[in-house]
């Protein structure tokens, strides 16, 4: 790899870990608040992935066991960079989580019965749910306008059988995964006739 490229490399693996690492540091209310700023990052602000590729990789990461939020960066950082763009990524996203449990669980008894600290969280967790119906809204917004009507019939199943119906997750996800793969074989059989 030429001098220059390697720079450039190594320029973009330094952004990688300090934007999960940012991203991290700065962000309550679980996975889905950090996949939906990874989005803001890198779709938006840096033009490194694009809104569908996204939207695959938010798929990826749920369907995967663990951590949304890992397993976004885990996805995001090996699209953006391979193997060390993955290690980066991970490493920017467990490093602030990590440091403020270890502070809080050897505080944990005074932060229990702190007022301040119990208002604060419940503030908090009013802030996360706007964020997560925002999420939802951007990603949900795109598959509307397109218009095409097996995709919102997915969209709207989906919504049902996880709220309505209180299905896991888990097999909504293998269900939408399933319905894809047979509609792509599908469009690819009517293409060949």
């Amino acid at each position: 790899m030429p001098e220059k490229d390697t720079q450039k490399y190594r320029q973009r693996l330094w952004k990688i870990f300090l934007s999960t690492l940012y991203l991290s540091a700065f962000t309550f209310g679980g996975g889905y608040v950090i996949v939906t700023l990874m989005k803001k990052k890198f779709v938006d602000e840096y033009h490194w992935i694009g809104e569908d590729e996204m939207l695959d990789l938010v798929a990826i990461a749920q369907s995967s066991p663990g951590a949304i939020a890992v397993n976004g960066a885990i996805v995001v950082g090996y699209k953006l960079a391979g193997i060390p763009g993955t290690l980066v990524a991970i490493l920017g996203t467990i490093l602030p989580p990590f440091a403020i449990i270890s502070v809080i669980s050897i505080c944990y008894n005074a932060f229990r019965s702190n007022f301040f600290v119990a208002q604060m969280l419940s503030g908090m967790q009013a802030g996360v749910g706007a964020v997560i119906a925002s999420v939802t809204y951007d990603m949900g917004a795109p598959i509307v306008k397109e218009k095409d009507p097996m995709s919102l019939v997915i969209m709207l199943g989906a919504f049902l059988a996880a709220c309505i119906l209180e299905i896991n997750v888990i097999y909504i996800v293998i269900v939408c995964g399933l319905l894809g793969v047979a509609r792509t074989l599908l469009a690819k059989r009517r293409a060949g006739k």
